[in-house]
């Protein structure tokens, strides 16, 4: 890649953050010269799910004919994020949303495994997404149906929905622990979706103490389980391999049965891979492994485990 710029319309944020040593050397521009750039091809879209603009500044990077990485979870709209995405395919650009285990190799090696029926019949998925915040972020969370579950469940939802597919049924329970905050939100999050021989549960919370070293997918079959915790090493330990314990029921070459570690090498980072891979989708040297509707289903199921309406 080779970056051209960052455009930023609020002046406020710009003041904020140019000094930063991450934008050093990098121009400062108006979004029309942003999408003018001659030869440009892709465009980073960050902008804040407090307000509904992601999609409106998304469909003028797509109306401007570019492929785009956008941050998630895309808005609360899904009329709105549908409208987008369905321009992004008639005009065969690729929109790729930013859930950052998408590219975790522990998570990848358990999506592997599902596929070739190493665990057989998926019975139960348990994901977590904890954390502990103070009371500025909680008001944040105010903001959204759903608090918690808006925010990080989107990341969970798009794993269930990677390894099972489209729910038969979305059940929510939004809880408010903590009553610090002068507003209803939900800080302790449950969603279940119903498949039928599965049930997957989904947890987000914003209390747990280390909540984020029991951040956790675990998968169980009738042949086999995998469990990742936590579900990635970044701000832990990173010089630590990521691994998982993985338990088959007969042997699975290199693997055997019985109950093993599984280990990996620390990837570079959240996002180097899926950045790569979008390099290479857009160059034409690999299909898109997460298409449009992926996303789609991901956004509308997301929105409707939160109480958005869908239309």
């Amino acid at each position: 890649y080779e970056v051209v710029g960052i455009a930023e319309s609020d002046p406020e944020l710009r003041k904020r953050h140019e000094n930063n040593p991450i934008y050093k050397d990098i121009r400062w521009m108006t979004e029309e010269e942003l999408l003018g750039t001659p030869g440009l091809q892709a465009v980073a879209v960050e902008v804040s799910s407090a307000d509904d603009h992601i999609m409106e500044v998304t469909g003028r990077c797509i109306d401007a004919g570019m492929h785009v990485h956008l941050d998630k979870p895309g808005g609360k709209s899904f009329p709105a994020f549908k409208k987008v995405l369905d321009e992004a395919g008639r005009r065969k650009l690729t929109v790729q949303l930013g859930y950052m285990y998408r590219n975790n190799p522990a998570v990848q090696f358990c999506r592997n495994a599902v596929a070739k029926g190493w665990l057989g019949q998926v019975f139960e998925i348990d994901c977590v997404m904890n954390i502990t915040h103070g009371l500025a972020y909680r008001k944040y969370l105010g903001g959204f149906r759903g608090g918690t579950m808006f925010i990080f469940a989107c990341h969970l939802i798009d794993l269930v929905v990677g390894l099972m597919g489209k729910p038969d049924r979305i059940v929510s329970f939004p809880r408010q622990t903590r009553t610090d905050v002068d507003m209803e939100m939900c800080d302790n999050g449950l969603i279940v979706f119903e498949y039928p021989k599965t049930t997957a549960t989904i947890r987000t919370a914003s209390l747990e103490v280390e909540g984020y070293k029991r951040r956790q997918l675990v998968v169980c079959g009738d042949r086999g389980t995998i469990d990742i915790r936590p579900l990635e090493k970044f701000g832990m330990h990173p010089a630590q391999p990521l691994s998982l314990r993985l338990a088959l029921a007969e042997d699975r070459d290199p693997y055997k049965k019985g109950y093993q570690d599984v280990s990996f090498p620390p990837p570079p980072g959240r996002y180097d891979e899926q950045l790569i891979e979008l390099a290479q989708i857009i160059r034409g040297e690999r299909d898109n492994p997460y298409p449009l509707e992926h996303e789609l289903l991901v956004q509308q199921c997301l929105l409707e485990a939160c109480g958005y309406p869908l239309s």
